[in-house]
């Protein structure tokens, strides 16, 4: 039997093949030291219920750690908690408190580096600067972890997931609030991020930059500091996710810049300032997604080219699309439209009048922003009433030919 599944049954079991060794008060073994220093490769560590001080406790055997009853290891601020280095490592049930805070090291309740095959499950983190911090691995599953910080300012907070240079990573069920980013990704390929709940946090939900090959699925991203953020990378897939109520001046439910060859779909865009900020990003697919009560549903900057957005609604936004330029070449064919006003006379479902969904007024505020406080106003509305009726200055080609008479 290869490592691989023998480190897979450990994944699923909650006890190991090898010998069991309590660690506790009363106990043989009562620090997790100890427990350590004594085991063999394989061995099972069960810590009995308390509280255990630990500074930077290095993992660099082959081992299966895990809580019975309330356990927890604090950190005390006096470095990183945990480390684990070795693989095959299985690390469950536990709570991990208070890590050093700092500006030169990036310091974290549990570092994972330069390792493979590792379990971190039903770990709740509290107070640590970097939650989880992952460098130079692959073969890394974090399921059903729960990560709370009180950060206050962003550059004195960490991440609550945090990956570099990593592959095949899988981040299910956690959830995670009071961070600066909820989850970030730097250098990280072909890596499953499922099941989340990325909440309240200082700066962005999720933020990834120069990671390909990636899926997002189930997530749900909720009134973040800047909402969710995807830069220089393609190859992504982000599917059934909710991004809600990311509000403010410079927040999006997400911010998409210099993305390729990617696909958005099935998603709901609730409550946002901007559902979704496009620039420099090409060859996407938008398709399926709830755009609800937002105030932009899509701003699509004009150096965004080969883009399809298809089968949407479009629900009660105050913008549907925004651009800075009348040269478009995205396509939108076959969305619903809260807004549409026209007709369907031969009953095909298709409205026969063109919808352009892009209003004057829109345009006017990527020049003059300070103009948003004339929204409600009787001149604006007449202003929106007269470009529909003779398109002059919002872009010719940004338009839906076939518009959903009923919501899809």
């Amino acid at each position: 039997m290869n490592m691989r599944v023998l480190w897979l049954l450990f994944a699923v079991s909650p006890l190991s093949l090898f010998a069991q060794m309590p660690v506790g008060p009363g106990e043989a073994v009562s620090t997790l030291q100890q427990a350590i220093a004594k085991a063999e490769p394989g061995d099972h560590i069960l810590l009995r219920e308390g509280i255990y001080p630990v500074h930077n406790l290095t993992i660099d055997k082959s081992l299966t750690i895990e809580g019975e009853g309330r356990v927890i290891l604090d950190g005390e601020q006096k470095g990183f908690v945990v480390k684990i280095h070795a693989e095959d490592v299985i690390f469950r049930n536990v709570e991990i408190h208070n890590s050093s805070f700092g500006f030169m090291e990036d310091y974290a309740g549990i570092l994972i580096e330069d390792t493979r095959n590792v379990l971190i499950e039903n770990v709740l983190l509290i107070d640590n600067y970097f939650g989880i911090y992952i460098a130079k691995s692959s073969d890394i599953i974090l399921r059903d972890n729960r990560l709370r910080s009180n950060a206050t300012r962003e550059s004195t907070s960490g991440n609550g997931i945090h990956l570099w240079y990593s592959k095949n990573i899988t981040i299910e069920g956690n959830d995670i609030t009071g961070h600066r980013d909820g989850i970030y990704f730097e250098f990280v390929e072909d890596s499953h991020i499922l099941k989340n709940i990325s909440h309240n946090n200082l700066r962005y939900g999720l933020h990834f930059m120069y990671s390909n090959r990636c899926v997002y699925t189930a997530n749900t991203f909720r009134q973040n500091g800047a909402g969710v953020a995807v830069m220089y990378t393609k190859d992504v897939e982000m599917r059934k996710n909710r991004f809600e109520r990311n509000w403010g001046a410079n927040a999006y439910g997400l911010l998409l810049k210099e993305i390729g060859d990617s696909q958005i779909s099935e998603n709901v865009f609730e409550n946002n300032t901007v559902a979704i900020y496009a620039e420099a990003s090409n060859r996407m697919i938008v398709e399926g997604n709830d755009f609800i009560g937002n105030g932009w549903a899509v701003r699509i900057q004009g150096n965004c080219v080969d883009n399809r957005f298809v089968k949407n609604n479009f629900l009660e936004n105050s913008f549907d699309v925004g651009t800075n330029s009348r040269q478009h070449y995205n396509h939108f064919e076959g969305n619903f439209w809260s807004q549409y006003e026209g007709y369907d006379l031969d009953l095909d479902g298709i409205g026969d009048v063109p919808y352009r969904p892009v209003r004057l007024f829109s345009m006017l505020i990527e020049k003059r922003p300070e103009s948003l406080i004339l929204l409600r106003s009787m001149m604006v509305s007449l202003l929106d009433l007269a470009e529909r009726v003779m398109p002059v200055l919002t872009p010719e080609t940004l338009v839906d030919k076939k518009p959903k008479m009923r919501k899809l």
